[in-house]
């Protein structure tokens, strides 16, 4: 299917983000993932070729581009020649944003130039041991004495957690809703990094626990109203699904192209798999499938550009494209047969990976919560009457 959505200049763009991949990233993407995270460096690298928080002006060593077309060539090719547990795009525009968006003058000149160089890896600190997706069961709390809000708690399952060097963290202020974002930094007295947890998939991503025991955080890191915390997580959310979405349609684009490739070549009873009725009807059904998931997540993200992207929409593209990754995936191991249980095919790896991405940004359950509320399906209200 011929996409419609990309200029010259994007082409340009993603000619020369395959080559860093390709050159900087896939020679080690093996070691990576036996060694459970990343190497440093490659934010560095990425930070030298203009990779990082494109989207921040150039006073801070950006390059002010707000189109997310280019954020969404990363994806891509990283997804295909690169390693899906790079998060460039996670310190970029999920992150990031909190500051750039929430950040005063002094925050923004203090911390966006070290994290559009890569010396400064982000990363956000939601989730807790007792509660996920649901931000108001969170019991890490920030106590206002004044000069500094004293923190205490933990946080688990946090992408970045063993390289990262500056958190941006949830935690309660006040009863009910009332949550505040507070910027942590490494070496913070107090702060605390648990073990690089063993993950199902995703193996070369960091993912840590965090611990705070009193930790003092100044005001000067404190990001916009400590009380307006949980609204500004709803905000910022349509980012992450988004991005979310975008990666899930490019892994089961790379899966298909994988398996395609296989079962031309792997032959059966005389005749090569891919020559089977039954497995070109699932090839068929697959290529439809991700052509109409890529043409709903190519047009999000021109509503997003344009400053229309609604949460709801969101939604339905996060839930489609989850949903749709475990599917392709799971297919396309089916049809390696043997080797697509194998480690050393690629095809397994995206197996793996894609378990949780009907989890993380908000569960698939939450979304559809959240789609059936926007067409009027809600418990919270009563029925309108006749």
């Amino acid at each position: 299917m011929e996409r419609r959505l990309f200029e010259p200049e994007h082409d340009m763009f993603r000619d020369s983000v395959r080559r860093f991949f390709q050159n900087e990233v896939a020679p080690h993407r093996d070691r990576w993932h036996a060694e459970g995270q990343i190497d440093r460096d490659i934010y560095r690298k990425g930070g030298e070729q203009g990779l990082l928080l494109m989207q921040v002006g150039e006073e801070y060593g950006g390059a002010g581009i707000r189109d997310f077309r280019y954020e969404q060539i990363l994806l891509e090719e990283n997804l295909r020649y690169g390693d899906s547990g790079l998060y460039f795009t996670l310190h970029s525009r999920l992150v990031a944003p909190y500051i750039e968006g929430l950040g005063t003058a002094e925050q923004k000149r203090r911390f966006l130039p070290g994290c559009v160089s890569g010396e400064t890896i982000l990363g956000i600190a939601m989730t807790e041991p007792g509660a996920g997706s649901d931000l108001a069961g969170m019991k890490t709390r920030a106590e206002d004495k004044g000069d500094h809000f004293l923190l205490n708690g933990a946080k688990t399952y946090i992408s970045n957690g063993i390289n990262g060097d500056l958190f941006v963290v949830a935690a309660r202020t006040g009863p009910g809703r009332q949550l505040g974002l507070f910027l942590v930094e490494r070496g913070m007295a107090g702060f605390a990094r648990g073990r690089n947890l063993k993950k199902m998939g995703l193996n070369s991503q960091d993912t840590a626990e965090l611990f705070f025991e009193n930790v003092q955080v100044p005001r000067a890191n404190v990001l916009g109203d400590p009380a307006r915390g949980f609204y500004y997580l709803m905000e910022y959310l349509v980012d992450e699904r988004l991005i979310s979405a975008a990666q899930y349609v490019a892994a089961s684009q790379v899966a298909f192209d994988l398996t395609l490739d296989y079962i031309r070549e792997r032959r059966i009873f005389g005749q090569a798999v891919g020559d089977f009725q039954v497995n070109r009807f699932k090839m068929a059904d697959m290529r439809t499938q991700i052509d109409i998931a890529q043409v709903f997540v190519d047009h999000c993200v021109m509503e997003f550009n344009a400053g229309r992207l609604d949460a709801a929409d969101i939604a339905r593209a996060k839930l489609f494209c989850s949903e749709l990754e475990g599917r392709v995936t799971d297919e396309c191991v089916q049809l390696h047969g043997g080797a697509g249980y194998m480690d050393e095919y690629r095809i397994s790896r995206m197996y793996r990976d894609a378990r949780v991405s009907r989890i993380y940004a908000g569960s698939s359950e939450v979304m559809r919560e959240i789609i059936a509320r926007s067409i009027g399906l809600d418990p919270r209200k009563p029925a309108p009457k006749n």
